[in-house]
């Protein structure tokens, strides 16, 4: 089915979060760099030599937004693998001080599931982190790194991250932020120490993560490779999807403080239609705080999966991160690390195509199905 129809009735993408819809100018410059950027640019022959090009001028692009040095970034096949990268090169770096990872309860499961020596700090109700516990973890014994999301990937409460890198410097810990959510939404936090990202989070192209580490900081590569101190993924390295995704960036840069301005109009209506309209709902995360473009709300006495497939039905792409939409019959590590509703949950993002009037439709849909869903349960 396609999501990307814009009139009235067609059906609606309403999962940015997940992956954006490719910005205009990543298929301009997609298609450029296929026709100029196939060779390898570790070649000495003129086709080499322009790939070389292409892909150090995609690096100062990304450098040049992130406030980095170019030689501090590197290019991954997905934001995954760079967020990974980060963390296991990162721990061992510094296995000296120690093995212990600080993270926060709310991590993308790329970070929850790349360690098991871990001490977990706790989020509040809005999903914000604990910095008094923050603070007293990042100084115990045997702390080797500190992880922590830029902002929820599931409700877009964003974080304290400069207060949470001064505790860590303070400590003597370095920090690992995962922006993949905020990069080209929101102005990079300072502080931190390593970072990833994700291009098709931004509307870039699938297939490209972008990893940070900053000079001084130490790294060893935990994938076997000649250079065990210089970040960069193994394998050849799409460079045409790389000078897309920086491309990409700099034009969704240059529009974030307009889209930010008008989705977080829309978001604010999404919230407040939703809690007049559905009764027994709950809409989680930070009001104000947040990312510009996602919110997520939870249903008493509906079946998350039930909910989204009615939506999908009706031409509209959601997400959940409820118990009833994943395979390991448990609720969102997010929500529950929050203590708020978990089931009949719903994640709506927005992204640059996003219209008004997409919103009116999804909002005037959605009382009813609920209401459906609930009378089919007997409620």
């Amino acid at each position: 089915m396609d999501y990307t129809g814009d009139p009235a009735g067609q059906p609606v993408y309403l999962d940015a979060a997940s992956a954006a819809p490719l910005h205009p100018v990543t298929k301009e410059a997609l298609l450029a760099a296929l026709a100029d950027g196939w060779a390898d640019p570790a070649r000495l022959y003129a086709a080499g030599r322009r790939a070389q090009q292409l892909r150090e001028a995609a690096t100062a692009v990304v450098a040049q937004i992130l406030g980095v040095r170019a030689d501090e970034v590197s290019f991954w096949p997905s934001g995954t693998a760079a967020a990974q990268a980060a963390v296991l090169g990162g721990l061992a770096g510094r296995k000296r001080a120690g093995s212990t990872l600080v993270r926060s309860a709310i991590e993308h499961s790329a970070v929850l599931l790349s360690w098991s020596d871990v001490s977990e700090v706790g989020v509040d109700r809005l999903g914000r982190l604990d910095l008094e516990d923050w603070g007293r973890a990042v100084a115990a014994p045997g702390v080797a790194l500190a992880s922590l999301i830029s902002a929820s990937h599931e409700v877009g409460t964003a974080q304290p991250v400069a207060a949470a890198a001064e505790l860590c410097a303070q400590a003597g810990v370095p920090l690992f932020v995962d922006a993949a959510q905020s990069v080209g939404r929101m102005p990079v936090p300072s502080g931190w120490s390593l970072l990833s990202a994700s291009a098709h989070k931004w509307g870039g192209p699938p297939g490209v993560g972008v990893l940070v580490v900053r000079k001084g900081v130490r790294w060893i590569s935990p994938l076997p490779q000649d250079d065990l101190y210089n970040p960069r993924a193994q394998g050849a390295l799409d460079l045409p999807a790389v000078v897309a995704a920086a491309a990409s960036l700099r034009a969704v840069v240059a529009e974030a403080e307009t889209e930010r301005v008008r989705l977080s109009a829309l978001v604010d209506r999404i919230r407040d239609r939703v809690a007049a309209t559905v009764p027994d709902v709950e809409i989680v995360g930070d009001p104000a705080d947040r990312l510009p473009h996602l919110v997520t709300f939870s249903c008493l006495y509906v079946d998350g999966e039930a909910l989204l497939h009615a939506l999908d039905r009706h031409g509209f792409a959601v997400s959940s991160g409820s118990s009833c939409t994943s395979s390991t019959l448990r609720p969102s590590h997010v929500l529950e690390a929050m203590g708020v509703l978990s089931h009949g949950n719903v994640r709506v993002s927005l992204h640059r195509d996003t219209t008004p009037e997409e919103i009116e439709r999804f909002l005037a849909v959605l009382p009813g199905l609920v209401g459906d869903i609930r009378k089919e349960a007997g409620l």
